[in-house]
């Protein structure tokens, strides 16, 4: 049926295209897997160089897949000076491309062929291949070491292109073999190049600053020309443009900048080229606003538009106002009025000795009447010399033709969605055998530490033997007492059902009560349940205390994520409000749907998920407090079995919040929607509350975050547990070994080193999720930071020498709630407040 979902969205972008509405991308949720292993992408848009033989051909070049024979193999041996063969894919659109995973050819054990290295080739119209660099200048990119893992690498910076090319790269000659996905969303923007001045060094007392365009991927000799770069990289520089959100990275990294004395008009012109006219409704530049080093934000822009070939006679002029209170960087909003367009070019006047940006995107309508995929040839404004081209005349023909293209394609998906149909049913039965054998060894392979997190209690992590490829490997030196993660997390152990933690710690690390663990597989792909033995028996012998809800009243809206075992969906449930007991309320009218999540098992899943997701639903019926998400009811007369959860209409608290901003001037100036201190107290009090029910029943959530939170009316906070299960948030959990997931950002030292998880952990991690809220979720936890530097700064929190690395204070955040998270990251698990006293501590903030 995923099949089935895509091409119906499919033809629902097709027939809304036109309209859409453009927004800016974040790097850091734009991870969703593009088609590779999801079959989005089709056999033909995926070519190579050349091809061993036809069971190794570019189709099955596809992460995850062990069709053909396993992989894509060139034809030849790849020599250490041969950069010649490649695997290329089209997306046949812009995309925005921010992490690549590859894999060798396992083909069931009998391959072995893999790429140690590569390289990555992309271009935005299929003529002009730009080669990838990373923020260093490195083109390499480390790879696989064996033939089953998964490899995922960050691309930073990303890249916005239509075609990727990857190349194998060896320092001896060898056989290789690649599977490839990419992980991004669609460039709306819709902008393929922009021309500007290079940018300039500042001299300061202390040390030179660099303002240039580092990433630039277009020609820079007196300028900058026909490319993209850090203007659209999606990140924003700090309100202290020497200090940069990349780690090590030079003095004025994250900005771009010019000094008035080289522009002697008084301003800096730069020129944007999109792949269509599109109507545009604003332009957000990010600028520095740091006046005491006489940088401001532009004091006026001038905009000019290109429309077909001509440049519009009357340009468009705004004044925004200038700010010498408020330090801070800030997106100015330019009101571009509906213009239609295919490029545009402002002239941004300086308001101070500087003028520096980060960022700049656009918000735009794709205009009906063009369909041209390539920008047409730059011409420049009127007060610039001229050209004298043919004008491009529009009639009434092109609207025909396109009526007639798109009845067309309608008929072409109708027969696709018949033929997807037809192979289901005949594809189905091998797809179970396949299936459990899948889902039984990944059960087996992975330990019971190194799997996704969700309610738990107490006790310690299972330890198993080393491997000599741990993915914390060599990151830093070991002292005598530590224990080397890699016994901790292993891609070959075997997990079970039980654990005893024996693990002694010394140098004043507290030690943790030995006791059984239960450990139930969700449906999402989580250890959504490990819990003490002791309470598992007991509730055992009670009841389910939900009743059968009828299936047929849950109409499904949305997929919210997919797991291992099975997926959960989004839904409107008719009859909840009468099908509750009184002790549950619903503030909507008796006759309209609630909206419900819906974690459905699927119905091929082996016995011990079946079982697991039974014990599920025993302890989620006994979950009863305001702030924790409840189980509403169940759907287990049938297949598939399904259990019906809260969802608040206003999501999860992570996106809830990006879509805020703080009260004060900048939000009134931007028209931008809200959110008080005194309500984001209330929100996080909420959390400390239900995590205070929690660990009254000795559970541990083990995935605290705000993705995990949902939001209803008047800021009303319940906690949930399927924020892994969702693309979205691909990009906060770290993958080991290409299997297990560990949301390392959010995690304690002790778990990430040592497999302990305890309340003490999930107070780490609220520490972590009050930070985000403070920061209105616009920035990843340690977002300078890699994921292995992540990694390494939990070495200094064990070594204890004053070496380790904070969550900095956020700039909303008064001093009295910061000593909370500080409190909350305490090296010593036993000197962490009790969420009791968290609780009572944040209602005292609260007016």
């Amino acid at each position: 049926m995923n099949h089935l979902l895509n091409v119906q969205l499919l033809l629902l972008t097709i027939l809304l295209q036109y309209g859409a509405v453009t927004s800016q991308v974040n790097p850091g949720v734009c991870r969703y897997p593009l088609g590779m292993s999801g079959g989005q992408i089709q056999d033909e848009d995926i070519s190579a160089s050349s091809q061993w033989s036809e069971s190794t051909a570019a189709r099955y070049g596809r992460l995850h897949f062990e069709e053909g024979d396993g992989a894509w193999c060139p034809e030849i041996t790849v020599e250490p000076d041969n950069l010649k063969e490649f695997l290329q894919i089209d997306l046949r659109s812009l995309h925005f491309i921010t992490l690549v995973g590859t894999q060798g050819r396992h083909a069931g054990g009998i391959g072995n062929e893999f790429a140690q290295m590569y390289k990555i080739k992309y271009s935005r119209d299929g003529s002009r291949w730009i080669s990838w660099r990373n923020r260093q200048g490195k083109q390499v990119i480390e790879a696989n070491r064996n033939a089953y893992d998964i490899v995922l690498k960050d691309l930073e910076p990303p890249i916005i292109a239509r075609f990727v090319r990857f190349m194998p790269v060896t320092d001896h000659s060898m056989n290789v073999c690649m599977r490839v996905e990419l992980y991004g969303c669609e460039w709306l923007d819709g902008l393929v190049s922009y021309n500007a001045p290079v940018g300039e060094q500042m001299k300061l007392s202390d040390q030179p600053v660099y303002l240039n365009d580092s990433v630039y991927d277009g020609a820079i000799i007196h300028s900058m020309t026909e490319g993209l770069g850090q203007l659209t990289d999606g990140v924003c520089g700090q309100d202290e443009f020497t200090k940069s959100h990349v780690y090590d990275a030079w003095s004025g990294y994250d900005y771009v900048g010019w000094n008035n004395e080289s522009f002697p008009d008084g301003f800096v012109e730069i020129m944007f080229e999109f792949d269509r006219t599109r109507n545009f409704t604003s332009m957000k530049v990010h600028c520095n606003n740091l006046y005491s080093r006489h940088v401001k934000a532009f004091r006026q822009v001038v905009c000019f538009f290109r429309s077909d070939s001509d440049w519009e006679a009357a340009p468009l002029t705004f004044s925004p106002v200038m700010d010498e209170k408020n330090p801070s960087a800030r997106f100015v909003t330019v009101n571009l009025a509906n213009h239609m367009a295919n490029a545009i070019t402002c002239q941004f006047y300086f308001g101070d000795a500087w003028m520096l940006f980060s960022e700049i995107t656009f918000q735009s309508d794709t205009a009906m009447y063009n369909t041209t995929l390539a920008p047409p040839k730059t011409r420049s404004p009127p007060n610039i010399q001229q050209e004298e081209d043919p004008t491009h005349k529009i009639d009434d023909s092109n609207t025909r033709i396109l009526i007639g293209c798109l009845v067309a394609i309608i008929f072409i998906l109708v027969a696709i969605i018949v033929i997807i149909l037809w192979r289901q049913v005949w594809q189905k039965m091998l797809e179970k055998a396949s299936r459990r054998m899948l889902d039984d060894e990944l059960t087996a392979s992975l330990s019971i530490q190194s799997e996704p997190f969700s309610y738990n209690p107490n006790p310690s992590g299972e330890s198993s033997e080393p491997e000599s490829n741990s993915a914390y490997e060599h990151i830093f030196p070991l002292g005598p007492d530590y224990q080397e993660p890699s016994r901790l997390i292993s891609s070959s152990g075997t997990a079970t059902s039980k654990s005893t933690a024996t693990t002694v710690i010394q140098d004043g690390v507290p030690h943790y009560a030995e006791a059984d663990i239960v450990n139930l597989q969700g449906v999402t792909g989580s250890n959504t349940y490990a819990i003490p033995a002791v309470t598992m028996d007991l509730l055992s012998g009670k009841d389910v205390a939900v009743e059968e809800f009828p299936r047929q009243l849950l109409t499904f809206k949305e997929k919210l994520g997919e797991g291992q075992f099975g997926e959960v969906h989004l839904c409107e449930a008719e009859g909840m409000q009468e099908f509750m007991n009184e002790e549950f309320l619903f503030d909507i009218p008796v006759d309209q749907p609630v909206l419900v999540a819906v974690k459905m098992l699927r119905s091929d899943a082996n016995k011990n998920a079946r079982n697991d997701f039974l014990k599920e639903i025993k302890i989620m019926s006994r979950l009863k407090d305001p702030n924790i998400v409840r189980l509403l009811g169940v759907c287990i007369y049938s297949n598939p079995l399904c259990m019906i959860t809260e969802y608040m209409e206003n999501g999860d608290l992570n996106q809830f919040l990006s879509r805020h901003e703080p009260e004060g001037q900048l939000a009134l100036l931007s028209n931008a929607a809200t959110v008080s201190f005194s309500n984001l107290c209330h929100m996080a009090s909420q959390i400390a509350s239900g995590m205070k029910y929690l660990s009254s029943l000795n559970f541990v959530h083990r995935d605290l975050a705000t993705r995990n939170c949902l939001v209803g009316k008047k800021y009303t906070i319940k906690i949930a547990d399927f924020g892994m299960s969702r693309n979205l948030y691909s990009g906060d959990y770290y993958r080991i070994q290409g299997r297990a997931v560990l949301p390392i950002r959010w995690m304690s030292w002790e778990s990430i080193l040592l497999g302990k998880f305890t309340t003490a952990s999930d107070m780490w991690a609220f520490g972590v999720t009050l930070w985000e809220i403070l920061n209105f979720c616009k920035e990843q936890p340690y977002s300078q930071l890699t994921d292995e530097q992540v990694i390494e700064n939990t070495g200094e929190f064990f070594r204890d020498q004053k070496r380790q690395i904070y969550l900095p204070q956020p700039v909303l955040c008064p001093d009295s709630l910061y000593k909370i998270m500080l409190s909350c990251w305490r090296r010593n698990a036993k000197e962490r407040p009790a969420f009791q006293e968290i609780h009572r501590a944040l209602l005292e903030l609260q007016p």
